[in-house]
């Protein structure tokens, strides 16, 4: 037996019943964010109509989808549930209680999953992506696009360390994640307390700009650095999350190594000076350094060592080449991006 708020989900290996209380088919949806906080459906201003989708990627989460499906169907007007690939009964129960499921024959990764849900969201007005596996809770999704609704943002992001510290996560996580945040904030050029969160939302209108080129969890960044790039307005709202559920099977370190390597890659052409300029210009530092040094030495008739002397020449010459190469690739950016904004203006005419 698992007990969600507000309702009784029964499992076994032949049968899953559950009883849903009844609902208002209409959905109401705060648009002041003070309704939001204080949960209270007296202040409302209006109904609103917008057609919210709520993408549930999943991979093995027979034990949570159903619950969460439920609970996210109070704040949803479809749920898209897509399962990745998963051996066990995901798409059967998410399916007996009123989510769409698409279904890939084999695992592909969480950034695959995403974009087959944006492109079933076809028509939705807004978009909200949340983990199945029970850590983000439903409830949450009024707050979470109510700055959208209000017209102040374009996506929403949801974040767990908005006020500060979260204490309910582990410290190993929380030190990956400093180094996480800060790189995808340089690469994205976005201020965001939180870069490896998944419960977000997203205007319909913002669903084609994104790439989905990583197939796995590096995914939240690269879509960060995408709307840095297309200058959309975002915009925090602080979140809960649970760390006492089964959550990814990946090893933390694995994730977080694999999440650095591919932000680092994002980076080599979204940010050419941080990603060759700024480390050249510290090597061929320490290569001149190095150089002014031997001569100093050699001056006072000491001898000059072959190894460190080729060691020497090697850091400053790299060091130079890759100060220039950041430099010039930086302009051929900035050139490919006015090139763009000029197309777009013509066309517009």
């Amino acid at each position: 037996m698992y007990r969600g708020v507000g309702y009784i989900i029964s499992l076994s290996a032949d049968f899953f019943i559950a009883e849903e209380p009844e609902l208002n088919s209409e959905l109401f949806l705060i648009s002041s964010s003070q309704c939001v906080r204080q949960g209270e459906l007296s202040c409302l201003r209006e109904e609103i109509s917008q057609k919210i989708t709520v993408i549930l990627p999943a991979f093995n989460e027979e034990v949570s989808i159903g619950s969460i499906v439920l609970l996210t169907r109070r704040y949803a007007d479809r749920v898209i549930v897509v399962d990745d690939g998963s051996s066990d009964r995901t798409a059967e129960i998410a399916k007996k209680v009123g989510a769409e499921v698409i279904v890939h024959e084999t695992n592909k990764g969480k950034g695959v999953a995403l974009k087959t849900g944006f492109e079933a969201a076809e028509g939705s007005d807004i978009i909200v992506t949340m983990d199945s596996d029970g850590q983000h809770n439903p409830s949450d999704i009024p707050k979470l696009v109510a700055p959208i609704l209000d017209g102040i943002a374009d996506i929403v992001n949801g974040s767990r360390y908005l006020n500060g510290q979260d204490r309910a996560t582990p410290l190993y996580r929380r030190a990956g994640q400093t180094i996480l945040d800060s790189l995808t904030c340089v690469n994205s050029g976005l201020k965001i307390t939180d870069s490896q969160s998944g419960f977000r939302a997203f205007a319909g209108y913002t669903k084609d700009l994104f790439r989905f080129r990583s197939n796995g969890m590096a995914i939240e960044s690269e879509m960060l650095a995408d709307v840095g790039k297309a200058g959309l307005r975002i915009k925090e709202v602080e979140i809960g999350v649970r760390y006492d559920v089964d959550g990814s099977t990946m090893n933390p370190i694995k994730h977080g190594l694999n999440v650095l390597f591919k932000i680092l890659k994002d980076m080599e052409f979204n940010r050419p000076l941080y990603y060759f300029t700024i480390p050249g210009i510290f090597l061929g530092t320490v290569g001149i350094y190095m150089g002014l040094t031997f001569l100093h030495n050699f001056s006072r008739g000491e001898t000059l060592y072959f190894g460190p002397t080729i060691l020497m020449i090697l850091l400053t010459l790299v060091g130079v080449f890759m100060a220039f190469t950041g430099v010039m690739l930086n302009s051929m950016v900035n050139l490919m991006v006015e090139s763009k904004l000029i197309r777009e203006n013509i066309e517009r005419k």
